[in-house]
This record gives C-alpha cells, sequence and structure tokens, in this order.
C-alpha cells in the first residue's frame, strides 16, 4: 500500500493502533521540547511521578518566555529549571539563546523523527520533514518518562503546492491564505502534509513559517518533505550529516485535498482579533499603525529580518511608529550582525530586544492601548500582546516593513522599489555554548532542584467522583482561547508554576469573579460545572488552563466542541469534557443550573452517550474518551493513573 508521508512516519513509530482515522493510536517519540513558562510544571510532575531520569532519547528545555527580570520571581525560575535540567538529564537552553521551535530547529532536529513539545507551536518541527506535536506538559512529561504519545488517528489532508510566490509574497501569506480559507477550526483532526512542484521555491525555513501556523487552524501537525531545502539547510547549521530523504510513496493518496496556486497569492493580513479574519492587505491599506513587530516563531529566519532591514535601508521609520525588532535565535541576531543587517535596521529606527518570544506572549513591546499593531507573530489574541485593549495586525515582514516607513498599513508592493531578495547563508554563525548538555547519570542523580517559596510542589487531585451534583458557574461564548482562560504577560507568568496563585487569575478577561465564587462553593458539594461553546480551549497548549480551573473545584465542561489540546488536558487532570448532542442545548442552560450526572464510571465504559439532568429535563451529551482515558479521567487525572501503575509495577522498566 503506498503511504503518504504522515502515514509513512506514524507508521514508522507507532506502538499501537492502525492507520485508521478517528481511531486511537500510540506512538513512539524520538525527542521532548520544553519551553520555561510549563517546563517548571513538567518538572515538578516528573518529580511527582517518581522519575529518576528521562527515558527519551533527547529532552530540551528553553527559557525563551518569561526573560523580563522586573523582580526575582523570572531569575528564580531559571535557576530551578537548570537544576531539574540536572537532575532529570535534560539539555539546557540558556535566557536570552532564543526561542525554543528556531533553536531546537537548528540544534537537534532530525527528519524522520518524533517530537513532542509543551507548546502549540511545535509542530513548527514539520519544516525538516519530522512529526511533531504540540501537547499538554504533563504528556510531554509522561513522553520523557518514557511513554508512548496518544492520540487520535488524524485524517491526512494534502496540500498541493503549485507555481512560485510572486514579489514582495513571501511564506506568511500562504499560511494566511490557508486561514483565509478554513478559518481557526479548519485543520481539526487533520494533518496538513504538504506537497508538489511549488516545494521547490521554499526554503526550509519558510516551510517552518508555514508549518508553525497550522496551530492556528486547529490542526494536529503539519509536515514536509525532507529534501534538498532540508539538506541546505542542515548543512547551513553544520549538521548535514543529520540529512536523509524523505517524501510519499509514488501513488499515494489522501484524505482530504486543497491546491494552492502560489503565484496567484497576494500579500495578506489578518485582523483584530482573530488568525482566521484574513483580508488581502490593500483591503485595509491607509489605516494608521503605532508598532510595527518583526520576529517570533512564526517568522524566525534569517530573512525574515534582512528582507526588512534592506526595505528601511537608508530610510527612517516613521516617528510615530515604534519599529520592534525581535530576534529569535541568537544564531540569527550574530548572523545579522556579522552582515551589517542589524545595523541598518537600528539606524532606521528599530528597537533591538532579546532572543526570545517576548511581546508575543505580552512579555514586553505592549502596544498602545486601541492603536493599531503590525506584528509577524502567530497569534493575535485579544490581550495576547500585554494590552488589553489592543489592535493587533497578522502579516508578513514584508507588509510590517514597509508599513512602518509610511505610518500607515501599506501593501509592500507599492514601495517603488525592486523587491529585496535575500539568500540565506551558506554557514550561520553558531554559538553551542549557550546549550547546556545533560549531567551523566551518576552525578545527575547526586543533583537536588532548587525550589522556591514560587516553584512548590504540585496540588494533590482527588478521584472523579461517581456523581456530579454541580452548579454552572461560568457560561463562555465561542472560540474562547487559553490566553482568555490562564492569561499570558508579564503581570500573570512569573506564577504559571504556582498553581494556587495562578488559580486567582483564571478567567479573568472573561469573568474575574471566577475564582472568587469557585472557592465559596455552590449548593451541594464544592465543585462546579463550565458551560463552553464552539472550539473551547483554542490557542497555547498551557495545561495550567486545565489543572488551575480544576483546582478551583471543576468537575465537568459541557461544550459544543473543543480545541484538541485543551480537550487532552481536561483528561489529563480529571475534568470530564462532554460536547452537546444538540447544539440548542447550550442556549438554553444558565449560569446558576445544577448539572447532575450519575453514574458516571459506568455510563463512561457503556458507550458514548451521556445523560444530564438539568431542571428536571434531559439533556443529551457525549464523549469522545478511549478506555485508556476514561481509566486517566476516574483516577484523577494522568498522574494518579500513572503513579498507580509504577508502585503496582516496582519492578517495571517503562519503554
Amino acid at each position: 500500500m503506498a503511504l503518504n508521508l504522515a502515514q509513512r512516519l506514524i507508521q514508522s513509530h507507532l506502538v499501537d493502533g492502525d492507520l485508521t482515522p478517528g481511531s486511537e493510536i500510540a506512538l513512539r517519540i524520538d525527542q521532548t521540547l520544553l519551553q520555561d513558562v510549563l517546563g517548571s510544571l513538567v518538572m515538578l510532575e516528573l518529580e511527582a511521578m517518581g522519575v529518576e531520569r528521562v527515558k527519551v532519547g533527547l529532552a530540551a528545555q528553553y527559557v525563551d518566555h518569561n526573560l523580563v527580570q522586573n523582580d526575582h520571581l523570572n531569575a528564580d525560575e531559571h535557576m530551578f529549571l537548570r537544576s531539574a535540567c540536572r537532575r532529570f538529564g535534560v539539555w539546557y537552553s540558556r535566557p536570552g539563546n532564543g526561542i525554543s521551535h528556531p533553536v531546537h530547529m537548528q540544534a537537534f532536529g532530525k527528519p524522520g523523527q518524533t517530537l513532542v513539545g509543551s507548546d502549540s507551536h511545535t509542530p513548527a518541527a514539520g519544516s525538516l520533514g519530522m512529526l511533531a506535536f504540540g501537547a499538554g506538559g504533563v504528556e510531554v512529561a509522561l513522553a520523557m518518562a518514557g511513554e508512548p504519545l496518544h492520540l487520535r488517528m488524524p485524517r491526512i489532508w494534502g496540500v498541493k503546492l503549485t507555481g512560485q510566490l510572486p514579489d514582495w509574497v513571501s511564506a506568511k501569506d500562504v499560511i494566511l491564505e490557508m486561514l483565509r480559507r478554513h478559518g481557526v477550526e479548519g485543520g481539526f483532526g487533520r494533518i496538513i502534509e504538504y506537497y508538489g512542484p511549488g516545494l521547490d521555491g521554499l526554503s526550509a525555513m519558510d516551510r517552518h513559517v508555514i508549518a508553525n501556523m497550522g496551530a492556528e487552524m486547529g490542526a494536529t501537525t503539519s509536515v514536509f518533505p525532507s529534501d534538498e531545502a532540508t539538506r541546505r539547510y542542515l548543512a547551513s547549521v553544520g549538521r548535514e550529516a543529520d540529512w536523509v530523504a524523505l517524501g510519499p510513496d509514488a501513488g499515494c493518496s489522501y484524505d482530504d485535498r486543497e491546491e494552492i496556486d502560489l503565484s496567484a497569492l497576494v500579500p495578506l493580513i489578518a485582523r483584530p482579533s482573530s488568525p482566521g479574519n484574513v483580508v488581502p492587505v490593500t483591503e485595509v491599506a491607509g489605516e494608521e499603525i503605532y508598532q510595527a513587530y518583526i520576529g517570533s516563531s512564526a517568522n524566525p529566519g534569517f530573512r525574515d529580518f534582512a528582507v526588512a532591514a534592506e526595505i528601511v535601508k537608508g530610510s527612517q521609520v516613521h516617528d510615530r511608529v515604534s519599529f520592534d525588532i525581535n530576534p529569535s535565535t541568537r544564531q540569527v541576531l550574530e548572523t545579522l550582525i556579522a552582515k551589517g543587517h542589524l545595523s541598518d535596521l537600528i539606524h532606521a529606527g528599530a528597537r533591538v530586544h532579546q532572543a526570545g518570544c517576548n511581546g508575543c506572549i505580552g512579555m514586553g513591546q505592549a502596544p498602545a492601548s486601541g492603536r493599531n499593531s503590525l506584528r509577524t507573530v502567530p497569534r493575535n489574541f485579544p490581550g495576547r500582546s500585554g494590552t488589553r485593549e489592543d489592535s493587533v495586525f497578522l502579516c508578513s515582514p514584508e507588509t510590517a516593513a514597509a508599513s512602518a516607513l509610511s505610518g500607515v498599513i501599506t501593501d509592500p508592493r507599492t514601495l517603488g522599489m525592486p523587491y529585496p531578495r535575500v539568500a540565506a547563508p551558506e554557514m550561520v554563525r553558531t554559538n553551542t555554548t549557550m546549550l547546556v548538555p545533560p549531567l551523566p547519570e551518576a552525578e545527575a542523580r547526586a543533583a537536588r532542584l532548587e525550589k522556591t517559596d514560587n516553584i512548590t510542589t504540585l496540588p494533590e487531585l482527588g478521584k472523579l467522583g461517581d456523581s456530579i451534583p454541580v452548579p454552572v458557574l461560568l457560561k463562555t461564548g465561542d472560540d474562547v482561547s487559553t490566553d482568555d482562560i490562564m492569561p499570558a504577560g508579564a503581570r500573570v507568568m512569573p506564577y504559571w508554576s504556582n498553581i494556587p496563585r495562578t488559580s486567582d487569575f483564571t478567567f479573568e478577561p472573561v469573568d474575574p469573579t471566577y475564582p472568587q465564587r469557585a472557592k465559596q462553593g455552590g449548593p451541594g458539594r464544592p465543585g462546579h460545572a463550565i458551560l463552553g461553546g464552539l472550539n473551547y480551549g483554542q490557542g497555547s497548549s498551557r495545561e495550567n488552563a486545565a489543572l488551575a480551573p480544576r483546582y478551583l473545584g471543576l468537575e465537568t465542561v459541557l461544550a459544543k466542541s473543543f480545541a484538541r489540546i485543551h480537550w487532552q488536558n481536561l483528561v489529563n487532570f480529571g475534568v470530564l469534557p462532554l460536547t452537546f448532542a444538540d447544539p440548542a442545548d447550550y442556549d438554553a442552560l444558565e449560569v446558576g443550573d445544577m448539572v447532575e450526572i450519575a453514574e458516571i464510571a459506568a455510563t463512561l465504559k457503556r458507550g458514548t452517550a451521556v445523560t444530564a439532568r438539568v431542571r428536571a429535563r434531559e439533556i443529551a451529551l457525549r464523549h469522545d474518551l478511549s478506555a485508556r482515558q476514561i481509566e486517566v479521567l476516574l483516577a484523577g487525572g494522568v498522574i494518579n493513573w500513572l503513579r498507580a501503575r509504577l508502585q503496582a509495577e516496582p519492578a517495571r522498566t517503562v519503554a
């Protein structure tokens, strides 16, 4: 049977299950990736599970989010993460080394391998022919403990690329075109596999841009073949020996198909406040801007900065515009310096920041309230920038740089200058000293975790009861993101590994009274339910968006539909996720209604149908849990589940 590339990668790592879409599969994981704001939780979870040393081929921890050191909290976290990497056998990427995804691509990415990361943009590694998944931190902890990754077998969506990108159109416009066509839910339950002759004009970093933002479509992951462009990239970072050619079998088929003629694309832009709100730049041209921001995991390549430098070279950006340059990695920053591009940016008025996520996650560079900010970041959810009343547009580096010069949103094709063609350097400057290798096992066992009052052990979670009689405490609308559930930004993120403290911020953008009302409890026993609309929990993989509400007593979420990673995070922390059989029932329920579900264990094991009683009427619900997930849920979460297994099998070797 001829297999497409995604199927080939899955088949080569399959531990359990088959390639039938919708069935549960288990995959062997070769590498794991952690970023700092969830990395601390993962390290605490490894401790809670009793793991002595990671059992995955390569594990790497990046400090790229919590970089603003207004006080001791972030610095304390960095020291804790360094100690945890020493203790558990993990690579440590020091603060200022750069964003996890491009650094991992430079240092560790290998075609044909699997990767799971505690960041929803981990699928960016699909640009190298890897099978890479974003997941909640506890799933990454399981992979680090040697457990396979469980997920539903996705449909494979083949996207054929033809033609070549016109001048002033780049990779960001390709993924914005996908979002324009399909919106933020279009990739749900699918792996997007790109193929076709149009690939010849896309570099490995161009592909990174596209694979990174597949997450904004809700896709399980995205994948590209490993070809000559992949070889050139690995050679440029001194790792050509890691290259292998990988592609789909001749004559393979796809569950779904799409075609994009690259030559027909135009500069695109996503208006506030959703990555799916995409229009041609010409439709909003002329609107005044305050900020133009270049960099992030979504546009991290050398050319993304260099093309902007060439556009503004010898000019000055508009005096109203904050022109923010956010270097993605130290390697890119050093190469920009060596090639003279950084001085061109600075001379034009750029404000240069340290290599990291920074403004993308609301860690500095927040825009003026209500003023338009053009950014090359992957997301523009309300308030994610650090300014609650923000107005963030997503665009290419070409559009951002052109607009910085004029002070208004500008189609870069109107600049009246030749399109600057920037070639990637054959060899980038490397500084591997910022990556600290794991200690030998004997030394690691003697290392101790450097905890502080803000980095504590995880709260114990009890088992799910056999009945749920709880009030509805909160009702949300559609497309509620994990940014809405657990806010980002410099004010909140330093506490993200402190669940009792972060619980005080839960749902703050939606209803700031939620934490206090949850702590007060309602009629009956403590605990509550939440009603969600479509795509509940979209966006970041942050698992504290599930764990903090669970700590406050959340027992079940009834929603029209769930985003994949958040749905899994709810299960992993013992919260029952249910969908309405009839979405109209969502409209009939209100805050304060009592939701009663009886004989939960027997009901879940009997089938997918679940019945809840609300105001003396029956509401039909359904679950999509596997037998393994039901076990996890009933145990009160995956930590309890794995700890019980390890205690029951003391001689078991996790593999």
